[in-house]
């Protein structure tokens, strides 16, 4: 049996080669995510270890509340006395270590928008973890060294000015060195360093650090001299030795990086759920089209058993193949990934390819598994094969009652499918991540259930597609259409395929057109002002001097910020968003939709009032007049009453919002978030914004200018491209498909060789030949194009009803899913061009001959 099924995948070779491909996509995929990210994580951990060279121990701020965009409060300088009296110090230096923007001559960021710039101080050689592949080390004001990637990118050396603008102040200091550290880019960050004095005066860090690098006196090690210093510090910094200081760096990078991985993972896990599809299908024509030669070897005394063991060697066999290629093939994805996140400008770092053993046992283990599980059930089917009915090339015998029991368990499927999706999306479940995996499992299970039960719909669905190609085409079109609904379950296999990437590309398109006319909606209900001060990558602070410093201009009525920052609330999880604004302007640039209050309740806002977003209070049982405790990002304890709530579509301010000098006072946020300008009644809206743009641009360059149109289409900017990256994505899963319908009409076209040379005897010509089989594909491509895009829909609308109070509003791009349908179309047209042309070649006395 063994050298038979050897033979076997010798002479089919390719189906073998389908099936491998197949497996090699999506488990290349899922090898290259690995590949990716441990490859990234490695560069970063190598960065952090060499940047931790020379320093035994290291001071830095207790970071009391978790913050996505801003670094901890720095710490009093005088702490430096205190290090250096402790026995077993041999030096230690204090420095500064900040976020900013780093810009050329025309005011354009340096390296990616959607990293930020870094800024540090200069240390001495002992504690400087970079070198100097030209130029030397700042010593003056005017002066800064930058990293080599950046200036080899902006085309900068020594002796050229660059901007940095941080906090506090603008400079525009001389190139006099440019560094390198671990011989790789921070990710698309820039860096950039200055002397101390010059850091902590931009940075508005006068007498103040952020850290302290320690080194050791002989015979003393770090971690005695970690606790030494630890016992004379207060409980406001942390005290690691060097090396802790970068795993916790390169732990906190994973932990921010992880979803990517993720990201990468379901994608494959897609591509692998839709070549499930490709096998299950291919096997089952295999096993269909073999029949006599099953018969044959059950004549000769082979068993059940033996039948079974022979088929699931070849399926093991061919996944094993695939799964090695695409082990391999892993190192190419990663690379390609790479060049598609380097192509929407997110450069991470890489210092040379990493493959973890456990990136060999996924990949391998899940490709087979794959493989296995899809081939078990045509397996299963062979060896129900008789020699009589094999000899007598009848059809495979059936369970009398399959049918209801197949279409029963397609049901049961279906509704334990919503009944999952609809728990993680309404269960008011604590754990995003158990919600998530509901809702991925009850979604898989419907996919299931309506792969199952769409053979019944084929018919339907073909005659729906089908039956305008006839009335265009005549006898070619109907003869197409009869052949899509001769072996239904064969059909709804291939479209099920196709039916998986056209609901996810639905589904994204669908939802990304109703967050995009949300946010709209909610910018013209929320924006009573002109213009919006913002960040140029959309999230991080700006200077409240950018706004400031517009209060004089002429034409400008009102400027009011809107800071945020995150602190942790009792009974809340983690840490919550807290916006801060000026009572007194607030309400001339935005409009409150209250559910509890009015705009009098903001102009009476205390210093230990707090007004709730409605959404965030529902979820942590919180209602006006109750009281908030609060833990500042400064560790002070804070009780806050709440004395109004609103409804917030816009994601203004956060969960809760106070005054601007009680987030400043007690939470240590001195940045503005946004910034809006009123215009004076009569001004000229357009001179104005370009004189705003003008200063912005000279004084702030990390801020954008944006009126309210503008505002808009840069967060349609924003989806748009992460829709381009989904849809990239996305675009394996249905190459996958598209091979399944290659495949199965290949496979189709070699069954139906004596038909098709029949009807080439009695006059049909090659063109014709070539006709039946494309539109035969298109039909088979629509097919699963409608059924997908139905899944695709109803899982938005499902998904889009807890966000309704959020202010979500599902929006129906009818113009977009019409050219997914034609796009479904010519791609059926594309994976039929080999196969048509194989059917057209066939010779017809060979044809008539065939069995």
């Amino acid at each position: 049996m063994r050298k038979v099924a050897l033979k076997g995948l010798v002479a089919r070779r390719a189906r073998v080669l389908s099936i491998a491909l197949a497996v090699f996509l999506g488990v290349g995929l899922m090898s290259g995510a690995y590949v990716f990210t441990d490859t990234i994580n490695r560069s970063f951990e190598d960065i952090f270890t060499e940047a931790a060279q020379g320093t035994d121990v290291a001071v830095s701020p207790r970071q009391v509340v978790e913050q996505d965009d801003r670094e901890p409060p720095a710490f009093e300088e005088s702490l430096l006395d205190r290090v250096e009296a402790v026995d077993g110090v041999a030096a230690a230096e204090g420095g500064v270590e900040a976020m900013g923007r780093i810009v050329d001559d025309e005011g354009d960021s340096l390296g990616s928008e959607q990293a930020p710039g870094l800024i540090f101080s200069g240390s001495s050689g002992r504690f400087d973890p970079q070198t100097y592949e030209q130029g030397r080390r700042p010593d003056a004001g005017g002066e800064v060294a930058l990293d080599l990637a950046a200036a080899e990118g902006a085309g900068l050396g020594i002796g050229d000015r660059v901007g940095v603008a941080a906090e506090k102040a603008q400079i525009r200091p001389r190139i006099v060195g440019l560094t390198s550290l671990g011989g790789t880019s921070f990710g698309g960050a820039v860096s950039v360093t200055l002397t101390l004095a010059e850091a902590q005066r931009i940075t508005g860090k006068q007498g103040r650090f952020d850290v302290i690098a320690v080194a050791a006196e002989d015979g003393v090690t770090p971690g005695e001299l970690r606790n030494r210093i630890r016992a004379e510090l207060p409980r406001s910094v942390e005290v690691r030795t060097g090396q802790q200081r970068a795993d916790k760096q390169t732990t906190d990078i994973k932990e921010d990086l992880s979803f990517l991985s993720i990201i990468l993972l379901v994608f494959a896990g897609v591509s692998l759920f839709v070549g499930s599809f490709l096998i299950f299908n291919t096997f089952s024509i295999t096993v269909a089209q073999r029949m006599r030669e099953f018969g044959m070897l059950r004549t000769l005394g082979a068993s059940r058993r033996q039948i079974l063991t022979s088929v699931v060697g070849e399926a093991a066999l061919i996944g094993a193949i695939g799964s090695v290629l695409g082990l391999l093939g892993g190192f190419g994805f990663a690379a390609g990934i790479s060049a598609l996140f380097k192509a929407f400008d997110i450069d991470l770092p890489n210092q040379g390819t990493v493959l973890a053993t456990r990136t060999v046992v996924v990949a391998l283990v899940v490709g087979m598994t794959v493989t296995l599980v899809s081939a078990l059930f045509p397996a299963l089917r062979a060896t129900r094969v008789t020699p009589m009915a094999a000899l007598a090339e009848g059809d495979l015998p059936d369970a009398g009652r399959r049918g209801r029991v197949v279409t029963a368990l397609a049901v049961l499927l279906v509704v334990a499918g919503l009944a999952m999706t609809s728990l993680g999306l309404f269960g008011g479940l604590e754990s995003s991540s158990q919600a998530a995996g509901l809702m991925g499992g009850g979604a898989v299970l419907v996919i299931l259930g309506v792969a199952i039960f769409s053979p019944l719909l084929v018919r339907p669905l073909a005659s729906a597609t089908g039956r305008p190609i006839e009335r265009l085409t005549g006898l070619t079109g109907r003869l197409a259409r009869e052949n899509a609904i001769r072996k239904p379950g064969r059909t709804a296999a291939t479209a099920a395929a196709l039916m998986i990437g056209v609901a996810l590309v639905s589904f994204v398109t669908v939802f990304a057109a109703g967050i995009s006319g949300s946010i709209g909606d909610a910018i013209d209900k929320s924006f009573a002002g002109d213009i919006v001060l913002q960040n140029q990558d959309g999230f991080s602070p700006i200077p409240v001097a950018a706004g400031q410093s517009l209060t004089d201009l002429e034409g400008v009525d009102t400027v009011s910020s809107v800071g945020r920052t995150q602190a942790k609330v009792k009974g809340a999880g983690d840490s919550e968003m807290v916006g801060g604004v000026d009572t007194e302007t607030v309400g001339q640039v935005l409009k409150f939709d209250w559910v509890d209050g009015s705009d009098e309740t903001v102009e009476g806002l205390g210093a230990t009032d707090a007004i709730i977003s409605d959404s965030w209070a529902a979820s942590n049982d919180v209602d006006v007049g109750d009281t908030i405790e609060v833990t500042t990002p400064t560790g002070k304890a804070l009780e806050l009453k709440a004395v109004g709530s609103f409804k917030d579509s816009a994601g203004l301010f956060g969960s809760f919002l106070v005054t601007d000098q009680t987030l400043s006072e007690d939470f240590g946020n001195e940045q503005a978030g946004t910034t809006y300008l009123a215009l004076a009644e009569g001004a000229d809206a357009k001179a104005v914004q370009n004189t705003v743009e003008q200063r912005i641009k000279r004084d702030f360059p990390s801020v954008e200018v944006l009126n309210q149109s503008e505002l808009k289409e840069s967060q349609r900017a924003q989806i748009n491209q992460l829709l381009a990256l989904i849809y990239a994505l996305l675009s394996l899963a249905v190459i996958v498909s598209l091979f399944g319908i290659v495949n199965t009409l290949a496979l189709s076209i070699l069954e139906r060789t004596r038909e098709l040379g029949l009807l080439r005897a009695v006059g049909m010509s090659r063109k014709q030949v070539k006709r039946i089989v494309r539109y035969e594909a298109v039909i088979t491509a629509l097919i699963g194009a409608v059924l997908g895009m139905v899944l695709g829909v109803v899982f938005s609308v499902l998904v889009s009803r807890p966000l309704a109070d959020e202010g979500f509003s599902l929006s129906f791009p009818i113009v977009n899913l019409l050219i997914l349908l034609v796009l479904a179309a010519l791609a059926g047209v594309a994976a039929a061009i080999l196969p048509s042309r194989r059917a057209a070649k066939l010779d017809v006395l060979r044809a008539l001959s065939y069995e």
